[in-house]
């Protein structure tokens, strides 16, 4: 990996500046490759999983990675140009100027997360190829088979000085945290940032860490229940809750509870009528995960919980090894459980009650800083209050996880849920370096401003005429 790194720095400062020709042509490649080998992910995939629906594969990794890689290329002429910035007077006046260039990094290092291993590798890339950068990715181990294809496939496209794909397991993660890169964006688990940021620490490599954490909903006054259920159901069950942004509890009024409850296990019967068999509906990834979540859910039994499970044909799920795993709402549900005190990531959503937004706003606000935030209900008073109230990653209004699709976003998290942000313009900033220039007026400006010695009466004076600026501007009370 040092030796890969090392070619790929030497390569990157021996060309540049990297044209924008190039970085289309990168970008337009890694399109390619993903667009070429689009089924060949899905069955990789659905191998990784034990089952994946190909058509969600086809939604949310090939077109979910395809798409931001598109925006790219279109804005990209726009992203480049350099940002005009203004002088102090009279500086302007006697022909100085200032502005912002966009310069790449160098290499950046990608670690990528199990549960998206083709869009969430893809998506970052996007940034990391339209500022003008090259690429090591960190694949995950849980994904084998996506890794192998990966690997397998890349050299057709990308010449090994500008991308490259590492697999390996956590000896390998540790190391490749460990590498000098210009830049590492992590996307997994909160626990495992921590010591992403420790392992980058030691070469000052700037960070980006997209986490986690326990993204609420909150259920507003007068919201329409049939869609509550519908949404927050879709977005739970996608992926069977294995995402970062899936919703992870929901607040609902004490007196609309069974009403919400009702309308969940509706949205879950109509989305999903059987499982087992169902193509549509994606398995848990593995028998770690599958017996820590089933484990989760006795936890909450053994202590007072009620979880109904959602199983609208009457399957049986102990004859089976698919680790296929049905919605289970979980009520009545208390702090001292685990579910409410880990993000769950997968299909098992607890419902708490409140009485008053200001009671769902404490709620929410003694907990870790959430990576998203979903508010239904039309009452604008109150849903400008959530917004102002509570501090979240990003948010989405009247729905649940959509924000992180919108490519003219910023997409990260905030304390525990993240640092950084990429996505659309926000990425190329991320994975740039935006350096000032400053070019100096004809006339010598140091004299004229008394800087140049023997200081004397110009100094006095100039420093004079800044102090009462400072005093006009802030006076002192």
């Amino acid at each position: 990996m040092q030796e890969i790194l090392a070619a790929q720095r030497e390569s990157f400062m021996a060309a540049l500046p990297e044209p924008l020709a190039l970085r289309k042509d990168r970008l337009k490649r890694a399109a390619a490759m993903i667009r070429d080998s689009a089924q060949r992910f899905c069955d990789a995939l659905s191998e990784d999983f034990g089952h994946r629906s190909a058509d969600q594969t086809m939604v949310t990794d090939i077109a979910g990675s395809i798409g931001p890689i598109n925006h790219a290329i279109k804005h990209l002429d726009r992203w480049v140009r350099r940002d005009r910035r203004s002088v102090q007077f009279p500086l302007g006046l006697l022909g100085a100027r200032a502005w912002v260039e966009y310069q790449p990094k160098g290499v950046i290092g990608v670690i990528a997360p199990w549960n998206f291993p083709v869009n969430l590798v893809m998506a970052p890339l996007a940034g990391v190829f339209a500022a003008g950068n090259r690429a090591m990715v960190k694949t995950s181990e849980f994904t084998p088979a996506t890794a192998a294809l990966f690997e397998e496939i890349v050299g057709k496209y990308f010449d090994r000085t500008e991308l490259v794909f590492v697999s390996g397991g956590p000896e390998v993660g540790k190391a490749f945290a460990e590498l000098p890169f210009d830049h590492l964006l992590f996307t997994g688990a909160t626990g495992i940032g921590r010591h992403i940021l420790h392992a980058a620490a030691d070469n000052l490599t700037p960070v980006t860490l997209e986490l986690g954490g326990k993204s609420p909903v909150i259920v507003g006054k007068g919201a329409d229940l049939a869609q509550v259920g519908q949404r927050v159901a879709l977005g739970k069950m996608l992926n069977a809750g294995q995402i970062c942004l899936a919703p992870d509890y929901v607040l609902v009024p004490s007196e609309r509870e069974g009403e919400l409850v009702d309308s969940l296990k509706n949205a879950a019967t109509a989305m999903y009528p059987t499982l087992l068999s169902n193509p549509d509906y994606t398995s848990v990834v593995n028998d770690r995960h599958f017996q820590r979540l089933n484990a989760w859910i006795d936890d909450a039994r053994a202590k007072g919980a009620t979880v109904e499970v959602v199983n609208p044909a009457g399957e049986d799920f102990s004859s089976t090894n698919s680790r296929k795993m049905p919605l289970h709402i979980v009520r009545d549900v208390t702090d001292d459980m685990t579910l409410m005190q880990e993000e769950i990531f997968g299909p098992v959503l607890p419902v708490r009650r409140y009485d008053g937004i200001e009671g769902a706003i404490g709620e929410v606000n003694r907990r870790d800083r959430p990576l998203g935030l979903y508010y239904f209900g039309p009452d604008a008073t109150e849903r400008r209050r959530v917004l102002d109230r509570t501090i979240s990653g990003g948010v989405t209004l009247d729905d649940v996880v959509f924000h992180v699709s919108m490519e003219d976003l910023p997409f990260g998290g905030v304390g525990p849920s993240g640092m950084g942000a990429y996505h659309g313009r926000d990425g190329f900033v991320t994975f740039s370096h935006p350096k000032a220039v400053y070019k100096q007026a004809r006339v010598d400006v140091a004299k004229l401003a008394g800087l140049k010695p023997p200081y004397g009466a110009a100094t006095r004076k100039n420093a004079a005429r800044q102090g009462h600026r400072y005093h006009a501007r802030y006076p002192v009370v």
